[in-house]
């Protein structure tokens, strides 16, 4: 009888704890969009080409939408849409219209309407600081200066050029020498920050700012898109008026919330954080390009606590400008070189990073590809080579449009072929992401750093939200250090690399990761 009721009781309690660890296994799975969610960037021309010529298309996104779901992101970030002359599609002709190389408006609307039902927002790129040389307006604009639309872009008389001409100077966003251009009839001179074909609106006319936001209305009511990513945001008004910038974002929010009142609202201010922290009451999220060259320098120096600091200092300075900021990190995007190319093609310090990215506050952006590991570098359309769905003979999909140099067979394993193996920079990010999503703490926790001393190539922070406790320690170094981790964080949820824990001294490996829960 007692060694039945002994039985009776161990098999309770194995039922039990096994219950228990199936809870710790599989916790449960959030989305944290707008504040934490994580945003997948695509490029269309290059992610699915669904129709066989060449170019990838809005019913290619369509059919990858279940794809996107499986990495865990919550939203896309598309590229520009809009009719262009360009590839790239940053001087729109168009604002109204998509490009028909990536189909129809109905095929977007599809798409829209498809992504929605997976629970995955859509934003679009939204140019607004420039159009093309080729739009209607510019036409006009530039057939005289009593043209209607004239006023429509900013115009210099060609005798009094010489004091426009050195008026701007060359900034991180451009590496044009000369910001004014000739078109061509040696009468007046138009003003174009990037480069010629892409003129600049001139926000001083209340009809450039009623046909902008006119145009958002239509994207946001009529298509039914979540939001916006603001291309080149500090460049509304010149340099020298910040104060216009910051207050035109202002009124242009309030245009939009008052159409859409959770609209989401992305900038790109290309700045350090005191240009930036005062774009926040106008744009709720802005990219965190410190992140990214902060944390390229972290392992270039073998500086652990570098990006760790860095990133305290601007939550702490933006959370005095509103308590409402999306810190919208980043690893890479379609302007910088491919991140494993960054790191010296090497796979640990690869995985690494996108650990240290997912483990970190913010609302992160994946740039297409990365969670394969595809590569590239100058000039931009070898950073938006087709990505690699399948192996070459097989790849029905892949997009031609351009010959790929980086990411090719060989160099970049192909999706099919990660997706069986556990070790893949594929499974590496969706485990990431599924980590993100389901522990509170790390996707909406405070960012707290440690009083005590760590080894120098020791990066390590802690997350915390209500009762959850999370520490994360990386060592971004190329030997092993041993040191103390602090007391009651015993369960490891998530591991890279080599460490062993004897007694609360944890002996971590190069490039390893190691983050705990608080018992």
């Amino acid at each position: 009888m007692r060694n039945f009721s002994t039985q009776i009781i161990l098999i309770l309690t194995v039922v039990l704890l096994g219950s228990s660890c199936a809870q710790k296994e599989k916790p449960e799975v959030k989305n944290y969009w707008l504040k934490a969610g994580v945003t997948y960037e695509i490029f269309v021309q290059s992610f699915y080409d669904s129709n066989g010529d060449g170019i990838g298309d809005f019913n290619g996104v369509t059919e990858k939408l279940d794809y996107v779901q499986e990495l865990g992101a919550n939203a896309i970030w598309f590229m520009p849409i809009m009719p262009s002359p360009t590839y790239h599609k940053y001087d729109v002709t168009d604002y109204k219209a998509v490009h028909p190389d990536y189909g129809t408006m109905e095929d977007f609307k599809q798409l829209l309407e498809e992504a929605h039902k997976r629970d995955i927002k859509i934003v679009i790129d939204m140019i607004i600081n420039h159009t093309s040389t080729e739009h209607p307006w510019f036409q006009e604009s530039k057939k005289g200066r009593d043209n209607p639309y004239r006023d429509y872009y900013v115009w210099a008389q060609k005798d009094t050029i010489a004091d426009f001409l050195n008026k701007k100077v060359i900034t991180l966003d451009s590496d044009n020498i000369r910001q004014w251009h000739d078109p061509g009839f040696g009468e007046d001179y138009y003003y174009g920050f990037f480069w010629g074909g892409m003129p600049d609106l001139n926000f001083d006319n209340p009809k450039v700012r009623e046909e902008i936001y006119e145009i958002g209305r239509f994207w946001l009511e009529e298509v039914g898109v979540d939001g916006f990513r603001l291309d080149a945001a500090k460049h509304i008004f010149p340099d020298d008026r910040p104060t216009d910038n910051h207050e035109f974002w202002k009124e242009f929010r309030a245009k939009m919330e008052a159409i859409k009142p959770d609209v989401y609202l992305v900038g790109e201010v290309y700045d350090k954080k005191e240009i930036v922290a005062p774009y926040l009451p106008g744009l709720p999220a802005l990219f965190n390009f410190d992140f990214h060259y902060t944390l390229l320098e972290s392992f270039k120096e073998e500086d652990g606590m570098l990006l760790a600091k860095k990133q305290k200092e601007i939550l702490d300075f933006y959370q005095e400008i509103t308590p409402e900021f999306i810190d919208a990190t980043i690893s890479s995007n379609h302007d910088q070189p491919r991140l494993l190319n960054e790191l010296g093609n090497d796979p640990q310090k690869y995985k690494q990073a996108i650990s240290i990215l997912l483990t970190m506050p913010g609302a992160p952006y994946l740039y297409y590809g990365e969670e394969i590991g595809m590569k590239g570098l100058k000039p931009d359309e070898h950073i938006r080579e087709p990505f690699l769905w399948e192996e070459k003979d097989k790849d029905t999909g892949r997009a031609s449009w351009i010959e790929s140099k980086y990411s090719v067979d060989g160099e970049v394993e192909p999706l099919s072929l990660q997706r069986n193996d556990p070790k893949s920079y594929f499974n590496h990010y969706k485990t990431l992401i599924a980590l993100r999503n389901s522990y509170p703490a790390l996707a909406i926790g405070e960012l707290v750093l440690p009083e005590n001393e760590y080894p120098k190539t020791i990066m390590a922070y802690f997350r915390k939200t209500g009762d959850q406790e999370i520490f994360v320690v990386h060592n971004i170094g190329k030997t092993e250090v041993s040191f103390d981790i602090p007391k009651g964080f015993n369960e490891v949820i998530f591991g890279l690399g080599d460490g062993v824990n004897t007694s609360g001294n944890l002996t971590l490996g190069a490039n390893s990761t190691r983050v705990y829960l608080k018992d």
